[in-house]
């Protein structure tokens, strides 16, 4: 209905996927590829994995992040043994094996929740006897003190869970990880969907295999051992964010798109 009234005014009409999964998508049953002017996807990932690399009408618009909320703190000290989670708790986050891979002697905050009680109750089991700290209740200046107290941020996201589901949409972005950078902090995410169009490996953080407690751990260490370059990591993602994933830059983006 919304389609055939912008046709009827003349007026473009354009669609964006921006993850999360969950409601009823139409176009999931029937192709609706040429009912709209364009599809805007928010990374390379997606555009390719809706099947749309080789149409004309599909472009990549990117995520923005308000740099101005997410920056880091001057007065705020990083804390090198220090990892943060933030995002839901949910089985293909992979928080499972961040766990696993904490080292003894290092914390990880995790924030978020969901719905999904086994996996929290799991979690927990896999948390205990290691400085894991749960957090439910974390407004949004928490969260951007929480992104400028940690040593990193970790993303773990999986293809497989533990559970042995599979999903090939775990991440469509990765938005947590643009705000981490945009807050000055060094990042590892899973070598897994969209995020290796974020992260540079080596420049920003680290790009790790999937569902690989082993070699997350040893980053995790990497960094708290080497603070001035983990330093330097979190100032390269800051620029990252400000040359690639500004909102100005991906509203640009877009107008451009329209005018075509």
């Amino acid at each position: 209905m919304f389609r055939d009234g912008c046709r009827v005014t003349n007026r473009k009409v354009f669609v964006t996927d921006l993850g999360g999964g969950g409601g009823w998508n139409l176009s999931g049953y029937i192709p609706t590829d040429k009912w709209y002017q364009g599809h805007l996807h928010i990374s390379e990932y997606s555009r390719r994995v809706f099947g749309h690399a080789n149409f004309p009408r599909a472009h990549v618009i990117l995520g923005g992040v308000d740099t101005d909320r997410f920056s880091p703190g001057e007065a705020q000290a990083r804390d090198f043994d220090s990892v943060l989670f933030a995002g839901r708790l949910l089985p293909h986050k992979g928080i499972d094996y961040l766990i696993k891979a904490l080292p003894d002697n290092m914390r990880l905050e995790i924030i978020g929740d969901s719905d999904h009680t086994e996996y929290k109750t799991e979690l927990r089991k896999l948390a205990a006897g290691k400085q894991v700290e749960f957090r439910h209740d974390v407004n949004d200046a928490g969260l951007v003190a929480a992104y400028r107290r940690a040593g990193c941020v970790v993303l773990p996201s999986v293809y497989r869970t533990m559970y042995g589901e599979e999903s090939n949409i775990p991440e469509l972005l990765g938005q947590t990880l643009l705000e981490g950078m945009a807050c000055g902090a060094p990042v590892i995410c899973t070598e897994v969907a969209s995020m290796p169009e974020i992260v540079e490996d080596g420049v920003c953080g680290f790009v790790v295999p999937p569902n690989d407690p082993v070699t997350l751990g040893a980053r995790l260490e990497w960094l708290r051992d080497h603070a001035e370059q983990a330093r330097e990591m979190g100032a390269n993602g800051r620029a990252r964010v400000a040359d690639k994933f500004l909102w100005s830059t991906v509203v640009r983006r877009c107008l451009e798109i329209y005018a075509r």
